[in-house]
């Protein structure tokens, strides 16, 4: 994902005009990354939220050294698997079951019974696979873009992603 903001211009505000800049910006497209993770839109906006504070909170200590949307990411999807294990204690047998059915039961959810098969593939994969699946399929990034936001070759981005894609047909068809 390209920067929105001009960080030469972005780094003389203040911490809070910052921050009203990073809400105003980037709200909608952390929503976003955190959604396809805990499911609901109550839960995405719990962690939204959470997410939001986290980054006031250490936006002083941001040095410009990576990409501010990339750090940004990483604290939502942190914040997201931080929920995730709190929301599930030590039930990780059925949580896939527990987030698809919350999933069908969220009135914000528009997808159809193959959509909820679907999900519930993704959920069966190993933490990575689910991020760079769920990046390139449903949020429509390139390789290039993914390796830029996690810091990945773009070839072993191409193996986890095509790996993904087998192991979901897999549970699908079966």
């Amino acid at each position: 994902m390209k920067e929105k903001i001009e960080i030469h211009q972005f780094r003389n505000l203040s911490t809070q005009e910052q921050f009203n800049i990073i809400v105003k910006t980037y709200s909608q497209d952390l929503y976003w990354v955190i959604r396809p993770i805990v499911k609901t839109h109550e839960n995405a906006d719990d962690v939204l939220q959470n997410t939001l504070i986290k980054i006031y909170r250490y936006l002083p200590k941001f040095r410009f050294e990576s990409k501010l949307y990339s750090w940004m990411y990483r604290i939502a999807v942190n914040e997201s698997l931080s929920y995730l294990k709190k929301y599930i204690r030590h039930d990780t047998e059925n949580i896939n079951d527990l987030l698809v059915e919350k999933l069908k039961s969220d009135d914000f959810y528009s997808g159809d019974a193959m959509m909820l098969v679907l999900e519930k593939a993704v959920l069966s994969l190993p933490e990575k696979q689910q991020e760079i699946f769920r990046l390139k399929y449903f949020s429509k990034m390139t390789f290039s873009e993914i390796s830029d936001l996690l810091g990945t070759s773009i070839g072993g981005l191409k193996a986890s992603y095509h790996i993904a894609v087998k192991k979901i047909k897999e549970k699908i068809s079966n």
